[in-house]
């Protein structure tokens, strides 16, 4: 091919090409049509259902390119008018967070930018606000300033990153993880199950430990699972406690555990993927102990009400979580410097990720953690608030919760379960505020999860009308 010929061709390809780089002023058309469709997402938030089970149709991808108006319109109709409405305060069910604007004009101001944050040569600045990120998180947790982390998609990820600084530390490989024995509540996340079979360590012994009436893991018991283990020449290997539960909030006495496992060398890490951030109320207390642990996960996707989509694990040493991300290449040979945990690529099994730690940097900045306090208090005084208003209404409750998730379920004569089934059923019909279910010591029950930093006294309100109304069509 001659040089003329690749000339043509270049100039014809870049007529096409150039499509992809949008001139500014159709970029601050495109700005002000999602301005405003934000805003009118957001104060339309109030009146909108909590949940839809409407299905959506029209998402296939076809080469027919569509105006952007029209698919913000297809957007609202198919996406964020299906299933659980998150971003509302009406969302009660699952563990919800809400997602602040802030964060998500830093995600905005992230995607435009496009810096490398897995490594600090190619981005020193994205690198240290991930990093700068993890250092206030070991703050909040009086992790020591030695300890590494990460910022991942969420718990998930957290978790098997911790576990695998686990295994690497104690060496569960071979003959040796059938051996090895994992303690863990009944309520903790299936995210530890799931974790402990991707890294290869699904046949390790499980042992659940018996719980409470409050649903927290009873010490006296774990420590004679552990001392049978040990009789019977098995390796107790690692335990799980949970800071703040998903089906019902507990917090597991952390502090004896981490007593129990610093007696007989054995890994402690505690899930506190929804819980971690009442550490900074009235409950701090209850998280004496989490100091301790030898791993830690977070979600500020949760109880910081962040988007979707950022985690976090904290980890005291150092050499572990090195040995079980870090690699080097040849064509990284660019990148490779003195402290490796600069670049957040060697502690995680992400190279290229998003630049997540914007979206936590941003909001912190601007608002200070003052009005995120003040949001968990809230919360916690709105689940006071709504227990007391079921027992009114003839409503049977948990035990007080730790944090701000409770379950409920009404005395029906006959057939309880079947007919707390039914109000379940009319509650997800009617969509108005969304609720989840459980099972609890074999009973069937309506669960409530206050987080959601726009659930207010008025959203309670509505979904104790809902409830009402409910139960009224089904009696």
């Amino acid at each position: 091919m001659q040089t003329e010929q690749i000339i043509q061709q270049l100039d014809e390809l870049n007529k096409l090409s150039s499509k992809l780089d949008i001139p500014e002023t159709e970029r601050t058309e495109m700005l002000h049509e999602v301005s405003n469709y934000a805003n009118t997402f957001i104060n339309d938030l109030s009146t909108v259902k909590g949940f839809s089970s409407k299905e959506p149709k029209q998402l296939a991808i076809e080469n027919n390119p569509k105006t952007f108006q029209n698919l913000l319109q297809l957007y609202q109709t198919e996406v964020a008018e299906t299933g659980i409405n998150a971003a509302s305060g009406t969302h009660l069910g699952y563990i919800p967070g809400g997602g602040v604007f802030t964060a998500a004009l830093a995600d905005f101001i992230a995607a435009v930018t496009n810096p490398f944050a897995s490594v600090y040569y190619a981005s020193p600045g994205a690198a240290t606000i991930e990093n700068e990120a993890i250092n206030w998180l070991k703050k909040v947790f009086s992790f020591p300033e030695t300890a590494v982390g990460n910022l991942t998609s969420g718990g998930s990820v957290s978790t098997l990153i911790a576990f695998t600084a686990a295994r690497d530390k104690h060496q569960i490989k071979n003959d040796l993880i059938k051996k090895s024995v994992v303690y863990l509540s009944e309520q903790v996340h299936h995210s530890t199950q799931k974790a402990l079979r991707i890294i290869g360590l699904e046949d390790v012994v499980i042992r659940y430990v018996p719980l409470d009436e409050y649903h927290r893991m009873k010490t006296n018991a774990l420590e004679q699972l552990i001392k049978k283990d040990v009789e019977q020449n098995l390796n107790p290997f690692m335990i799980v406690a949970t800071a703040g539960t998903t089906d019902t909030g507990a917090i597991d006495p952390l502090n004896d555990i981490a007593q129990i496992a610093h007696q007989h060398n054995i890994w402690f890490h505690v899930d506190a993927a929804y819980g971690g951030f009442f550490i900074l109320t009235s409950k701090k207390e209850m998280f004496n102990g989490i100091e301790k642990a030898d791993t830690m996960i977070i979600d500020p996707h949760k109880s910081l009400f962040l988007p979707y989509g950022l985690g976090a694990v904290l980890i005291k040493d150092k050499t572990a979580a090195l040995h079980s991300n870090q690699y080097t290449a040849n064509y990284m040979q660019d990148a490779v410097m003195d402290e490796l945990v600069q670049n957040p690529s060697n502690l995680s099994p992400e190279l290229t990720k998003h630049f997540r730690g914007l979206r936590m940097w941003l909001p912190l900045q601007i608002h200070g953690i003052e009005p995120f306090i003040a949001c968990l208090e809230e919360k916690l005084l709105l689940v006071k608030y709504f227990r007391i208003k079921l027992m009114e209404l003839g409503f049977c409750v948990g035990p007080e919760p730790d944090l701000s998730i409770s379950y409920f379920w009404y005395p029906f004569k006959k057939n309880s379960n079947e007919k707390n089934k039914q109000l379940m059923q009319a509650i997800h019909n009617d969509g108005s505020v969304f609720l989840s279910s459980s099972i609890i010591n074999q009973q069937f029950v309506i669960r409530i999860a206050i987080l959601a930093f726009r659930t207010k006294k008025q959203t309670i309100d509505k979904a104790l009308a809902m409830i009402e109304k409910c139960l009224k069509e089904i009696e």
